[in-house]
């Protein structure tokens, strides 16, 4: 099964707007999704500050500050 992470802010409605349009493709692709608030880590802050939410995949950035599906749909054909 596909993990992926979402780092948001709990604060941000960007963030509130990723999660659920991920949900559709949750259901589709069956991946699971570990929401982390990057202000819960400062290494975590400094890395994506105001760059959230960002959507990965381990280490490779499928997308951020909106769902890009075009991206999301190219990452899963390549799984």
């Amino acid at each position: 099964m596909v993990h992926l992470t979402l780092y948001i802010r709990t604060y941000c409605h960007l963030c509130d707007d990723m999660q659920r349009a991920l949900l559709p493709f949750r259901e589709r692709f069956g991946f699971t999704l570990q929401l982390i608030d990057v202000d819960s880590d400062a290494r975590l802050e400094r890395r994506f500050d105001e760059k959230v939410p960002v959507l990965m995949a381990g280490e490779e950035e499928i997308c951020h500050h909106f769902l890009d599906e075009e991206a999301l749909r190219n990452y899963f054909s390549q799984q």
